[in-house]
């Protein structure tokens, strides 16, 4: 198992041979620094922590700054662990070329909350229906 973190640019449309307009997400995979190598001996599995997207020094923890120092980068604001079947070293960068051309892959996000105002939206129509229901019984 693979993977590279990456991040939502927006959306655009293609079209296949016969004219049909599919809607595509932009996707900004990589690259990725390996900023910690989990070995069996040492941490009971074998992992790659990636990082991705630079974060300001001035709003990271010096035990960040520290961490990130030794792979030879700076501090990243998303550090997720995979499990690679190759091996890479420490601050190695890892782009889409650890994928192949028409490989399928899965891909997991996270949405934005937006069901505080759905909620209130509701709650508002439901206090206007019963005083309307309470006035008309009146």
């Amino acid at each position: 198992m693979s993977g590279l973190i990456g991040r939502k640019i927006g959306m655009t449309s293609i079209f296949d041979e016969n004219g049909k307009n599919i809607p595509c997400t932009v996707i900004e995979a990589g690259p990725c620094v390996v900023t910690q190598v989990r070995t069996k001996e040492v941490d009971g599995y074998e992992a790659m922590q990636l990082g991705f997207d630079d974060k300001n020094e001035k709003h990271s923890t010096q035990a960040a700054i520290g961490h990130f120092k030794k792979a030879g980068t700076v501090a990243k604001k998303k550090v997720v662990e995979f499990q690679f079947e190759n091996e890479y070293k420490l601050g190695e960068v890892l782009t889409v070329d650890v994928f192949a051309e028409g490989e399928f892959v899965d891909v997991q996000g996270v949405s934005k909350e937006k069901v505080s105002k759905v909620l209130l939206n509701v709650t508002v129509l439901v206090v206007l229906d019963k005083q309307l229901m309470d006035n008309t019984t009146v």
